[in-house]
C-alpha cells in the first residue's frame, strides 16, 4: 500500500478528477458541510496527505468567522468608521478563531504534495502536517474535536485498530467522520460501475500516471471494503454512539458518522 501511494502521489489529484469526473470534490464538500465546524474546532484529518479536507475545513471556518464578524459590526451601528476598520482588521488577523487542522499521513510523498499545494494556494495559518500511522497515532488521548478520514480507511491493514485509535484521540463529545467508497444499492448501476472500475480506471492509471498496477489495486481494495451495515457495526464496536451513514450517488460512496460520548 505504501509503495502504491508513493508512486501515485504526484498524479493523485489529476487521477481523482479523471476517475470520478470531478465528483470527488462534491463528496468532500458534503463531508465538510456535514461536519459543520465552528471557529475553535480542532480537526485531525487522517490519510489526508494532499490537503483536500484540510483546505475545505479552513475555507469553511473562515466563512463562518466572516459571517460572525459582519453580524457583530451590524449590531454596532454607532461605531466610527475607524473603530469598524480596527475591529475588522483585528478579527481578520484571527480568521480561523483558534481553529486548527492537523493532517496526518503515513506517506511522506503524499505529505510533500500536500505541503506544496498549501504553499501554492496560500494556506499556512492553523495547519500542520504530521507523519503517522492511522493504527498507532502519535497524539495524546482526548485531544481532537473531530476526526476525519476520506478515502483512506480501506487502505489500512487493521481497520479495527484505526477505529480504536480514532476513538482514543477524540475528546468526549468528539465526532468521527469517514468518507469511503461503499456498496452500490442499484443492481444496474452496480454492473455499470464494475465495468467502469475494472475496464476503465486501470487504463486511466496507465495513461495519466503511467501506473496500471496501482490503480488495479485501488479498484480491488474498494471491492474488498465492508458494506455499509458491516462497517457501521465495526464503528460501534470501537465504542462510538449514534453511528449512522449517508449514501451518496446510490452508495458509490458513503459518509459514516459516530460520536464519542
Amino acid at each position: 500500500v505504501y509503495r502504491v501511494f508513493e508512486s501515485v502521489a504526484k498524479k493523485y489529484d489529476v487521477m481523482n478528477d479523471s476517475m470520478t469526473l470531478g465528483i470527488h470534490r462534491v463528496w468532500k464538500d458534503i463531508l465538510v458541510h456535514k461536519m459543520n465546524p465552528s471557529p475553535g474546532t480542532l480537526l485531525l484529518d487522517v490519510a489526508g496527505g494532499t490537503g483536500d479536507i484540510a483546505f475545505r475545513f479552513i475555507n469553511y471556518v473562515r466563512s463562518v468567522r466572516e459571517r460572525q464578524l459582519q453580524r457583530k459590526l451590524r449590531h454596532h451601528q454607532n461605531l466610527s468608521w475607524q473603530e469598524i476598520a480596527e475591529s475588522y482588521q483585528e478579527d481578520k488577523s484571527k480568521s480561523l478563531g483558534d481553529s486548527q487542522v492537523v493532517v496526518c499521513d503515513i506517506n511522506k510523498e503524499m505529505l510533500k504534495v500536500g505541503k506544496q499545494k498549501a504553499q501554492h494556494l496560500g494556506y499556512s495559518e492553523g495547519l500542520s502536517w504530521v507523519l503517522g500511522n492511522a493504527e498507532e497515532l502519535p497524539f495524546d488521548d482526548d485531544k481532537f474535536d473531530v476526526y476525519t478520514i476520506a478515502f483512506g480507511i480501506r487502505n489500512v491493514t487493521r481497520i479495527d485498530l484505526a477505529l480504536q485509535e480514532a476513538y482514543r484521540v477524540l475528546k468526549p463529545g468528539g465526532r468521527f467522520l469517514c468518507l469511503e467508497f461503499s456498496q452500490v444499492s442499484n443492481s444496474l448501476l452496480s454492473r455499470l460501475y464494475d465495468l467502469y472500475s475494472f475496464q476503465v480506471i486501470p487504463v486511466l492509471g496507465e495513461v495519466i500516471a503511467g501506473d496500471w498496477k496501482s490503480y488495479q489495486y485501488l479498484v480491488e481494495s474498494i471491492r474488498r471494503f465492508p458494506p455499509q451495515e458491516e462497517f457501521k457495526a465495526m464503528i460501534e464496536d470501537a465504542g462510538f454512539f449514534k453511528v449512522d451513514y449517508q449514501n451518496l450517488n446510490s452508495g458509490i460512496v458513503a459518509i459514516h458518522s459516530g460520536f464519542k460520548l
